[in-house]
């Protein structure tokens, strides 16, 4: 049997390289205030004490032969040009596609951070160095390394490469790992990250499922009753959520067999004349269906 399997194609060249920063031309400028923000200060430290970690990535510019255009690490750049280095690490791409690295590059999550850092101390490096390192002060580097205590692997496991805040992961500390569990797969299916909407499901956590469970919550502005009658809200929306997940594998299964359906009916001549003269309305949210890439 004839294997269908589609080759995967490689987006840069298998070999980083090291190229002079003359050679290097930007697609666009570093703004002035975009080198006051604290993250090129920490990036600049960073380079500073263990060199550049995420290599430049570059295509070869065709308008002048050996010299490369930069798709991704403009910053980097920078931060390299302002220490005195006459050189830095390259991807090649294979592709002049600026987009894709500039729009879709994934950047370091808390709990990607979070491991780093244990790996670095693990490795001997000392929290001080890691602050400088981070430009960071050592009461934050406590923090960081702290972080995990008391959170479920699970939920490491679901939350680990998404862009949720230390304050925001903090939360989950106060309830039961069970629950803990539940509100990582809420934000990760409604993809939803942020603190205000740990601390919503925080509000609807039952009493029971506190880590503090004999600690009456406060919420300031909210009585008794209104967390109370919140708590049974948030229950039978988890319920009803809960429902409509395990629907909706079926459903999409049968809304794309439909859509296929619906694709070849429109490749009829015939159909697709008759809906015209007839029904041309029809045809039209037909069309539309047929067309769409995701249901």
């Amino acid at each position: 049997m004839k294997s269908t399997a589609k080759k995967i194609l490689i987006g840069f060249e298998k070999q980083a390289i090291e190229l002079p920063l003359s050679a290097i031309l930007p697609i666009r400028q570093v703004k002035p205030m975009d080198a006051s923000f604290g993250k090129y200060r920490t990036l600049l430290a960073s380079i500073k004490a263990i060199g550049l970690v995420e290599p430049l990535v570059v295509y070869p510019n065709r308008a002048a032969r050996g010299t490369y255009l930069l798709l991704d690490g403009h910053m980097r750049l920078k931060a390299l040009q302002e220490i005195g280095k006459d050189s830095g690490l390259c991807l090649v791409s294979t592709t002049d596609d600026a987009f894709t690295y500039n729009d879709k590059i994934s950047r370091i999550a808390i709990i990607q951070e979070n491991r780093m850092i244990m790996h670095a101390l693990k490795e001997g490096v000392t929290e001080e160095e890691i602050a400088k390192a981070l430009d960071i002060d050592l009461r934050t580097v406590g923090l960081r390394k702290r972080l995990l205590v008391g959170i479920h692997p699970e939920v490491v496991q679901i939350l680990k490469d998404k862009p949720i805040t230390q304050n925001a992961l903090t939360l989950f500390k106060k309830v039961k790992p069970l629950r803990q569990i539940e509100m990582a797969q809420l934000m990760a299916s409604g993809n939803n990250y942020t603190y205000a909407y740990v601390q919503a499901l925080l509000v609807g956590t039952s009493r029971d499922q506190m880590t503090k469970s004999n600690v009456p919550k406060k919420v300031r502005g909210l009585a008794a009753e209104d967390l109370a009658r919140m708590e049974r809200e948030m229950e039978s929306l988890g319920r009803d959520y809960r429902l409509f997940e395990d629907r909706y594998g079926e459903n999409t299964l049968h809304l794309g067999a439909a859509q296929r359906y619906v694709r070849r009916l429109l490749e009829n001549a015939k159909v697709k004349r008759f809906l015209n003269q007839r029904h041309p309305e029809i045809l039209e949210e037909l069309q539309e269906l047929a067309a769409l890439d995701t249901l």
